[in-house]
């Protein structure tokens, strides 16, 4: 009895070794297909994680800006007051404005309007690259009007 079940294994093993071989035309494809696209999903990674950066410092230096003009719009504001109000936001906010130190806000006063300008430089992903940035807000100065 062994040896009339014998070929048919055999027979079912070979059919089976067939079936499987004929799947394996394509094997080690995925890996070549990975190599292939990792530096673009490396480039679109840093890309996107770059533009978030930029926008970042970008809503840092308005937001500094407006808190400038906040400061330096009230009524009887001291000289500086926006510049300081500034400084103070930017000196506690992280470091995805870069380089505002050595610009400085400024702050523009006239008769009815305050002007706040502040600048830098955005946190860069890639080294060597650099995006500036620069935010301006305006404002109209508190006074004292006839009725």
């Amino acid at each position: 009895m062994r040896g009339a079940a014998s070929p048919k294994w055999r027979r079912a093993v070979t059919a089976a070794r067939r079936h499987l071989a004929a799947g394996d035309r394509e094997r080690g494809a995925n890996p070549v297909e990975l190599a292939v696209m990792m530096p673009l999903i490396l480039v679109l990674l840093f890309a996107s994680l770059q533009v978030a950066a930029v926008f970042l410092a970008r809503s840092t230096a308005l937001t500094a800006a407006q808190s400038g003009v906040d400061a330096q719009r009230l009524y009887q504001a001291r000289d500086g007051a926006g510049v300081a109000n500034a400084l103070r936001f930017l000196g506690n906010t992280g470091d995805w404005l870069v380089g505002w130190d050595t610009t400085r806000p400024t702050c523009v006063t006239t008769a009815v309007e305050v002007t706040c300008t502040v600048q830098g430089r955005s946190l860069s992903v890639v080294p060597g690259v650099t995006f500036a940035v620069r935010q301006t807000a305006h404002g109209t100065v508190e006074r004292v009007t006839a009725p």
